[in-house]
């Protein structure tokens, strides 16, 4: 005679509460990643522009010293649609960028001073490959990864409104 087998109250309070306890557990590691250190700056704190590509306006935050730049896009969750970080130099040069503690997947257009867009890239979140303009630059400009290519932006359109580099 065969008995249905009856799984003892442990064995079933482990199979059902173990899966909650990683997946808590897991969801505040992620919150953990997300929060910003001691010393970095609030998306608020950037000082922010409109800039225009073509018919779209967008907000950009503006990282134009080096602690800005270092940080960048750094431990943001997300992006607004038309929302991104307006990279300035003060040198025409290849300027590299990477995603480490980038949580977002993102789009990078490098440009001249008079805006033109020489390359345009595509970067996955927490990575640490070179994403390197193939031309000398003093602006870049981070969006969600595909927005220029949604909006039908490609290297020799112009972005308007840029401040100029110092």
């Amino acid at each position: 005679m065969r008995f249905p087998l009856r799984p003892s109250l442990g064995r079933l309070a482990r199979a059902v509460l173990v899966p909650v306890a990683l997946a808590l557990a897991a969801g505040g590691m992620q919150a953990a990643v997300a929060q910003i250190p001691p010393g970095a700056k609030q998306p608020s704190e950037f000082p922010h522009l409109k800039l225009r590509a073509g018919m779209y306006v967008i907000d950009a935050a503006v990282a134009a010293n080096d602690p800005d730049r270092e940080q960048g896009l750094m431990y943001r969750s997300q992006l607004a649609p038309n929302e991104g970080m307006l990279f300035v130099f003060n040198e025409n040069a290849v300027h590299c960028f990477w995603m480490k503690n980038t949580l977002i997947p993102l789009s990078i257009a490098f440009m001249r001073a008079d805006g033109t867009i020489t390359d345009i890239d595509e970067m996955q979140a927490e990575t640490t490959n070179n994403h390197c303009p193939r031309n000398n630059g003093v602006y870049a400009l981070e969006m969600s990864k595909g927005w220029f290519a949604a909006k039908g932006i490609k290297p020799g359109m112009k972005i308007d409104g840029l401040p100029q580099p110092q």
